[in-house]
């Protein structure tokens, strides 16, 4: 009897878990999914000159993608050549570029355009094609039909010098000693500052290192006027990136700074205990010394360095003994002791948006 009775146990266990397995099968099924129409571009014919290369060049545009389950849905871009899109290695070279959670849009710039053609292998200053498509992804990805566009690059100039922001930032208007702006392309300016609380935010734009040609604010704050007694204004306090483009006349400031992160920085609090990690202290830009630097209360724990409070560019030691960090590594330091610690970070980074960033940088970490 006892025999029997653990037959009819396994018998039922089973019909138990095939009914459980049919019932996950029916959930985790992949239905299909596609994108419910064609994506969009803004022109399909772009002929990319360095005059407008920090111009909006390309909005690629594409409809929402539904699952079958009720979540976020990531979307990415890829560029290609037209023959590297078919066979068993298609679109393995493809540029990706990812855009983000629900969001059904993204400009290039012309300077971020180009460097994609180019690195792609397009010929400069010749018409050439590309292919973009959209990939939508979830528990799969799933990608538009793409699009063929007529490209044509420029090759870029070699540059050579800058341009000088005196102002309020400095705590004096000294000309001699302001930030100096280095070129990054035919007559575009590129540099960083830091706007300290009790400083004021005007300043102007000097092609020499000295008063007698400058630029004020013109009509709007954002364009560029010669010789105009109205200053120029920072958004506020905080660490900007500043572009200056002289072929249009056009400046503009964007929140840019690097910090530390990591398990010294903060303790954990019961809402995030991982809080260290997720939030950044930012740094202050010393242009004179072009470096970032921050006095900071650390408490025992790791050390490394982000940008812009995001992990998209991030920099850690590949060997904790030396002063040198390496981008996209995943070691970080080790603070040993808690206390005050003034902490410096020195990177090349000119021209971040066409070069990239550097493989490495260099750092201080020193108890005060």
């Amino acid at each position: 009897m006892k025999k029997y009775i653990n037959k009819l146990f396994l018998l039922g266990s089973l019909l138990v878990l095939g009914t459980s397995c049919d019932s996950e099968a029916e959930l985790t099924t992949l239905k299909a999914v596609s994108f419910p129409s064609a994506i969009q571009v803004s022109s399909s014919t772009l002929v990319l000159t360095e005059d407008n290369a920090d111009e909006n060049a390309l909005l690629v545009s594409w409809p929402q993608v539904t699952f079958p389950i009720a979540a976020p849905v990531t979307y990415a871009i890829q560029f290609d050549l037209i023959a590297d899109t078919s066979g068993s290695n298609a679109w393995q070279k493809a540029k990706r570029i990812e855009v983000g959670q629900d969001v059904l849009s993204k400009a290039f710039m012309g300077i971020d355009l180009n460097k994609i053609a180019i690195d792609l292998g397009l010929a400069p200053d010749v018409a050439g094609k590309l292919v973009v498509r959209v990939e939508a992804a979830m528990d799969r990805k799933i990608y538009s039909d793409p699009i063929t566009l007529t490209v044509t690059p420029y090759e870029k100039s070699v540059v050579f010098g800058e341009i000088y922001m005196p102002g309020a930032y400095q705590g004096e208007w000294n000309v001699d000693k302001a930030l100096a702006l280095t070129a990054i392309s035919k007559g575009i300016y590129q540099g960083y500052v830091s706007l300290l609380p009790g400083y004021g935010s005007g300043f102007k734009l000097n092609t020499a290192r000295t008063w007698a040609q400058f630029y004020g604010a013109g009509d709007t704050n954002a364009d560029l006027k010669n010789m105009s007694d109205k200053d120029f204004n920072l958004p506020g306090e905080g660490s900007y990136q500043i572009k200056v483009n002289l072929n249009t006349l056009k400046w503009s400031a964007t929140p840019y700074a690097w910090g530390i992160v990591g398990s010294s920085t903060h303790a954990p609090t019961p809402e995030d205990k991982d809080y260290g990690w997720n939030h950044s202290i930012p740094m202050s830009y010393n242009h004179e010394t072009k470096t970032w630097k921050v006095t900071a209360k650390l408490i025992v724990g790791a050390l490394k360095f982000r940008l812009n409070d995001k992990w998209d560019v991030n920099y850690g030691p590949a060997d904790p003994l030396t002063n040198t960090i390496n981008k996209d590594n995943g070691g970080a330091y080790d603070i040993p002791e808690a206390g005050t610690y003034e902490i410096t970070f020195t990177i090349n980074d000119v021209d971040p948006a066409s070069a990239g960033y550097p493989a490495t940088a260099t750092c201080t970490i020193v108890k005060k």
